[in-house]
């Protein structure tokens, strides 16, 4: 089994920054594909950035050039710098694998989740 545990998420106003981890634990490999989603209030979880087992990275729109993932494997934790935080940014973020080494942003195709970690900002 595999446990993902976020940590980082807190209430900061606009502008700023916010770095949240996701310590990996169990039968994880560091070449699967790990993601960072989001859920506002009322809306779907989305994804907004992926990186593949050997490294590769995307973005959703709404946070290219402001948000970078990445990870550590030597200490199996991923990461999601976030900066030029908006409003809009508001949701529990949520870090999930999937056991492939590519990855995608359809949520239904990663297998682990961790239990959110909540990002307010305010205007």
């Amino acid at each position: 089994e595999v446990q993902l545990v976020e940590s980082g998420g807190d209430s900061v106003q606009a502008g700023g920054s916010l770095r949240l981890s996701c310590a990996a634990s169990g039968t994880y490999s560091s070449y699967w594909c790990m993601g960072w989603f989001r859920q506002a209030p009322g809306k779907e979880r989305e994804g907004i950035a992926t990186i593949g087992g050997y490294g590769s990275t995307s973005y959703a729109v709404s946070v290219k050039g402001r948000f970078t993932i990445s990870k550590d494997n030597a200490k199996n934790t991923l990461y999601l710098q976030m900066n030029t935080l908006e409003p809009e940014d508001t949701a529990m973020y949520y870090c999930a694998a999937r056991k492939t080494v590519s990855c995608d942003f359809v949520r239904n195709d990663y297998t682990y989740w961790g239990q959110g970690t909540q990002v307010t900002i305010s205007s």
